[in-house]
């Protein structure tokens, strides 16, 4: 499933091509939804934008179309009449003189009125979105220092879209290596400063997979690993899918386990795990 940076790239080349651009077409497969835009149709798009995982496009008339890409879903950007080469089903065309933007094989999508946000059963229990001008390290902290949230396992935690949204099973992994903690350490096991490096890192991390398209490990690891005649694949992630392989700091294997229903990647020599002192 696209994780928060993925669907925010998306929601930038959508913003491309439909903000401000008279609509030409709108169409739903769903017919509902298709009957409720042939009665009132928008003439633009307002506005493309992420929240967590899924994609919110607002209208000019101030409805929002909700989709959530889940594990099949995919938006394709092509020129205005085409269509692409692709075994998925047509589910939303959104389409000016010039583009088109088609969501295919997603299932979980809607058109809320102006403020039905809030009762939608998805978005109305996101937390804040990870790339949020308000979500900074100082914020994260106070965050995980919360009663809510203090005395949860990080490795599920950072998984949980009621904490922050976006973040998904490859970051989950990588934050938490980056910033030496175990997925069984809670918030209330961390000093200031190890509480102050994961949040760093959760910021700085989804940045980077955002502006690289899913790569966390540094540039230049990246290019030794390249030059070493791996796939480019094999060389985005610092343990994400790297199991018995070294790990990038200290060599010890990297190790698989599952984890609130997903695996998730770690060093058990970087991230202790004696640490915890569950009460």
């Amino acid at each position: 499933m696209p994780e928060g940076p993925e669907i925010r790239r998306v929601a930038d080349r959508l913003a491309d091509v439909l903000v401000e651009r008279p609509l030409t077409s709108v169409w739903f497969r769903f017919p509902h939804l298709q009957a409720r835009i042939e009665a009132h149709a928008p003439e633009r798009v307002e506005s493309v934008r992420a929240w967590g995982k899924a994609l919110l496009i607002e209208f000019d008339d101030a409805r929002t179309l909700y989709a959530h890409n889940q594990l099949y879903g995919r938006w394709f950007v092509r020129r205005a009449g085409n269509r692409p080469n692709t075994g998925r089903e047509l589910r939303v065309i959104l389409e000016t003189g010039r583009h088109a933007a088609l969501l295919y094989s997603a299932s979980d999508i809607a058109l809320l009125e102006p403020g039905a946000w809030r009762e939608h059963p998805f978005l109305g229990k996101l937390g804040p979105d990870v790339f949020a001008a308000e979500t900074t390290p100082a914020f994260l902290r106070k965050r995980l220092r919360s009663p809510r949230f203090r005395r949860r396992a990080l490795g599920g935690l950072l998984m949980d879209q009621r904490f922050l949204a976006g973040l998904g099973n490859y970051l989950r992994s990588e934050i938490l290596f980056t910033a030496g903690v175990h997925p069984d350490l809670r918030a209330d096991d961390l000093d200031d400063a190890t509480l102050a490096r994961l949040t760093r890192q959760i910021r700085s991390l989804a940045q980077r997979a955002y502006r690289t398209g899913g790569e966390t490990a540094p540039k230049a690891w990246v290019r030794q690993r390249a030059a070493l005649g791996l796939p480019r694949r094999a060389c985005r992630q610092l343990v994400f899918e790297r199991d018995d392989e070294p790990c990038a700091a200290c060599g010890t294997l990297v190790r698989r386990m599952d984890y609130a229903g997903r695996r998730l990647y770690f060093c058990p020599r970087c991230q202790p795990a004696a640490e915890a002192e569950h009460a």
